[in-house]
């Protein structure tokens, strides 16, 4: 068999059964599994399939694919509360920290509870309810209600945070693509996460494995736009050489 045309039956595989594991796959097509490895690196890049820690998914949704807070909280939990519990370890008594939405924000939010001298600006209405009951001062943004992700975003919350300074940003992301940036389906979304990044000293991207790959539609920022990226072991390796090579700081939770 040819590679071309092993690769075409892997991607038949992955969509037909919904994942593929390096050990079957090299059973299957009786060949080492640095040859499927190689395979499947291959095939990420093409964006034919996502590749994974033992082996591989389909290939992301499209670039407007924008599910709702709910759905994404049931994907990859595990992975979400160990880059969480890291992500905590960043944080200090006395500092400003920016959260922005999404689930793996959502888990920082609960990192931080215990915190008696935290102050946390957010445009997640969700992260606020998180943080209501304890010690934290949080600070809402304002604007307009995203009802997929309840983040607020538009002209009222980019001019708030422009009038903010802050230690660190922890930035959720919809897309990472190591030769395009980090994205999310949602224009005004990417404009707010903009000025989050101009008003912090430090953006960490923190962001479970399955987002790698993936573009959606509206550019946040460059790969280098970031100081450091935490996300759990499952990123292929391609995509993690090719942001250490950059001199971007990557963490593995």
């Amino acid at each position: 068999m040819l590679n071309e045309e092993r690769r075409r039956a892997i991607v038949d595989l992955v969509n037909r059964d919904g994942r593929v594991l390096v050990a079957d796959l090299s059973t299957q097509f009786e060949t080492s599994p640095v040859t499927i490895r190689k395979d499947l690196e291959i095939l990420h890049t093409q964006g034919r399939l996502h590749r994974t820690h033992g082996g591989a998914l389909p290939a992301k949704e499209g670039a407007l694919e924008d599910p709702t807070l709910r759905e994404k909280e049931k994907l990859h939990r595990k992975e979400k509360m160990r880059i969480a519990a890291v992500a905590a370890q960043r944080v200090k008594e006395g500092q400003v920290v920016i959260l922005d939405s999404g689930t793996t924000t959502t888990a920082i939010a609960r990192a931080l509870r215990h915190f008696s001298n935290l102050t946390i600006i957010t445009n997640a209405i969700n992260i606020a309810a998180e943080l209501a009951g304890s010690a934290v001062e949080v600070i809402l943004t304002g604007g307009t209600l995203r009802k997929n992700s309840f983040s607020l975003v538009g002209p009222i919350a980019e001019e708030t945070l422009r009038r903010l300074n802050a230690d660190i940003l922890f930035l959720g992301v919809d897309g990472f693509d190591v030769h395009y940036g980090l994205s999310t389906p949602n224009l005004l979304e990417a404009k707010v996460n903009r000025a989050m990044m101009d008003v912090a000293r430090m953006t960490i991207a923190t962001c479970d494995s399955s987002k790698f790959g993936r573009r959606s539609l509206s550019l946040i920022a460059p790969p280098t736009g970031v100081q450091e990226i935490l996300t759990d072991r499952g990123i292929p390796k391609s995509d993690l050489n090719a942001l250490r090579k950059a001199g971007v700081t990557v963490t593995l939770a």
